[in-house]
């Protein structure tokens, strides 16, 4: 990009998706690191995203005490430090400008920075003071402003809770300091600095409440953070920042932006939605349009139905992926026709197995498995329409074939060669000697006798008469012949009836095999999801039990007491997630873990278990319920 664009405009108090900024994120495939930065207007934010980006200028710096930038706007550069990645850079624009009238426009700023971003910067001016921490409302409107899920949660956790999970990295950058980072009179780091200005302050009064409440929302939503201190620029500082040369800066200040920037490159990490889902540009597309529209609509922006939406849009396309690496590779290693279709359907098998792992590869989300079994139905479907096309390419050939060799023999009719006395079994002797150089051509396929009997049938007509004309013959000795006739016509329709038992049969037992390589990468998939919700959780449980830790720390019991609730809940997920009860195609599956070895899981194409089992165990979510799991035998099994 030559410049940035507005991502998302505030017309009007009313914000809009930009489509040209929208076009651009749809075209960058790459993982993308998000970095937003906010802060009250005039505090110098577009100069440290300017750095960011490389760039002396770039994000419109404002010099007058108006809010210069409106909306959010975007710049993307590809990453300094990470090849293969996008760096996308968002600027958003002041926050408490008067002329707003209030800050409600400010809050879903604030709101959509912290939902888009992977690494969030506040910028400030000056010491983190009380007032500094009373400018800093806005976290205490994010869960006023945001739901993680759609409903309720089951286990009673409150919706915030599950913030931790997809909130991004909180830096705050401090402009203008002039004094050193003094605590009780000793020097810290910057970030010491932090979390001694997050310290809740002592007493149960309506005013102790009121001075942590903003404090206790950046230590609970945002457990991972860090501060960054910047002297002033230069003497000169006091108009237009990105008109100062590099050589006027002060050199302490040039440090401290270097090792900010330094930090940023090294440190900020890709997107990432629940389920450790990495976002590329396109999924950050879609995050913004539906953020934006809910937004409009007079709704809260829901993660989850963010994911659900961006879900179905990839799911589907993962499905046509599949499908077309199907169709590719079908194309490229499948010659038809084949002789027989057991040859067939061992090189599809391998190429349906490919391209499930296709879909795996790119879905997520796959809520019952509506988009899996759209797949398996459509590979079916593919499996059967090349079955049929391998039966009609056969058919064409052997048709061609069957003309070409058998020509001379209708000439010869037509010619009336077989019109004579002893032409009928002179007819037959040389129908046999062509059907013998047919049957020696190779790669007939598997409609080769079907398609010489239906040629012999065509010639029916022309026999009989032949045997009816023929003076050689007695009346007797046509009779017999005749029977001969009708009774090889009947083995040959019994044969025909029996290759297309075999046939079914065989179908049949491929879908049984498909189906359960279906269930097999799905039930993969499902112990991938699961291991990826414990990590997920343990690592919210873990931050948690460090915020508790600091808590009781500084005396904080009650604070604490709520946290360990929280905690409890938590683990009931964890605990659940290790069970590992799913619902798959409508029956519940119990993968490794402490079910493993009781419902019997078949490896064979054979049905495993037999009749209905039963398996009662506490239900993880709700103390006085049970669960009662069923598993039935498996259905249409040929065997039966």
């Amino acid at each position: 990009m030559s410049g940035p664009v507005c991502l998302i405009e505030n017309s009007d108090q009313q914000l809009v998706a930009n489509q040209e900024a929208l076009d651009i994120l749809s075209a960058i495939k790459q993982p993308v690191v998000v970095v937003a930065i906010v802060g009250l207007y005039r505090t110098g934010k577009s100069y440290l995203i300017n750095k960011l980006a490389g760039k002396q200028k770039g994000f419109s710096l404002g010099s007058t005490v108006q809010s210069h930038t409106k909306g959010i706007w975007m710049l993307c550069v590809p990453h300094p430090q990470k090849p293969g990645h996008t760096l996308v850079l968002l600027d958003t624009e002041g926050m408490g400008d008067v002329e707003k009238g209030d800050n409600q426009n400010d809050c879903w700023i604030f709101a959509l920075a912290v939902l888009l971003s992977s690494t969030f910067i506040y910028n400030s001016i000056g010491t983190i003071n009380q007032q500094a921490m009373d400018q800093l409302q806005y976290p205490l409107e994010l869960p006023n402003r945001i739901k993680s899920k759609s409903s309720p949660d089951e286990c009673g956790i409150d919706d915030s809770t599950n913030f931790v999970g997809f909130f991004p990295v909180f830096v705050w950058t401090l402009r203008d300091i002039s004094l050193e980072l003094e605590v009780n009179g000793k020097f810290v780091t910057p970030d010491e600095y932090l979390e001694n200005s997050l310290t809740l302050k002592k007493g149960t009064d309506k005013k102790s409440k009121n001075l942590n409440e903003s404090r206790l929302c950046i230590r609970k939503f945002f457990p991972k953070r860090t501060c960054f201190v910047f002297e002033r620029p230069s003497k000169k500082y006091g108009s237009k920042l990105e008109t100062i040369s590099e050589e006027d800066l002060r050199e302490e200040f040039v440090e401290q932006v270097g090792e900010f920037t330094s930090y940023i490159f090294s440190s900020a990490n890709v997107k990432t939605l629940t389920d450790g889902i990495v976002v590329n540009g396109p999924r950050l597309q879609n995050l913004v349009v539906t953020y934006v529209n809910a937004i409009r609509s007079g709704e809260l922006p829901c993660v989850e139905n963010a994911l659900l939406a961006l879900a179905q849009i990839e799911n589907s396309g993962a499905v046509q992926k599949a499908i077309e690496y199907y169709e590719e590779q079908v194309n490229h290693k499948v010659q038809l026709p084949t002789e027989t279709l057991q040859e067939l359907l061992d090189l599809l098998r391998p190429i349906e197995c490919e391209a499930t792992e296709v879909f795996m590869k790119n879905s997520f989300k796959d809520v019952d498995q509506t988009f899996q079994r759209e797949l398996k139905n459509l590979l079916d479907a593919k499996r059967v329409a090349v079955v049929k096309k391998n039966m009609d390419v056969s058919s064409a050939h052997c048709s061609d074939l069957l003309q070409d060799i058998f020509c001379s023999l209708e000439e010869e009719v037509k010619q009336g060669t077989f019109s004579k006395p002893g032409g009928y079994y002179f007819f037959l002797q040389r129908k046999q000697e062509l059907k013998k150089n047919y049957y020696q051509v190779p790669g007939k396929g598997l409609q080769a006798e079907k398609m010489l009997k239906r040629y012999f049938e065509s010639m029916e007509d022309v026999a009989e008469t032949l045997l009816k004309t023929d003076q050689s013959l007695t009346e007797k000795e046509k009779e017999i012949e005749e029977e001969r006739l009708k009774a090889e016509a009947a083995e040959a329709a019994n044969s025909e009836l029996r290759k297309m038992q075999i046939m079914h049969v065989l179908m049949l037992e491929e879908n049984e095999k498909s189906h359960h390589e279906h269930v097999k990468q799905i039930t993969e998939k499902i112990q991938q999801e699961r291991e990826q919700l414990m990590a997920e959780q343990q690592k919210i449980l873990l931050l948690k039990l460090k915020e508790q830790e600091q808590l009781l720390k500084e005396g904080f019991q009650e604070e604490s007491r709520k946290l360990q609730q929280e905690m409890e809940k938590i683990k009931n997920i964890i605990h659940w997630a290790v069970l590992n009860v799913r619902r798959l195609h409508g029956c519940w599956v119990c993968t490794e873990g402490p079910l493993d070895g009781v419902f019997s899981l078949g490896s064979t194409v054979q049905s495993e278990t037999k009749g209905i089992w039963m398996w009662c165990v506490p239900y993880p979510t709700k103390p006085t319920h049970s669960l009662v799991l069923l598993d039935t035998e498996g259905l249409v099994d040929i065997k039966k």
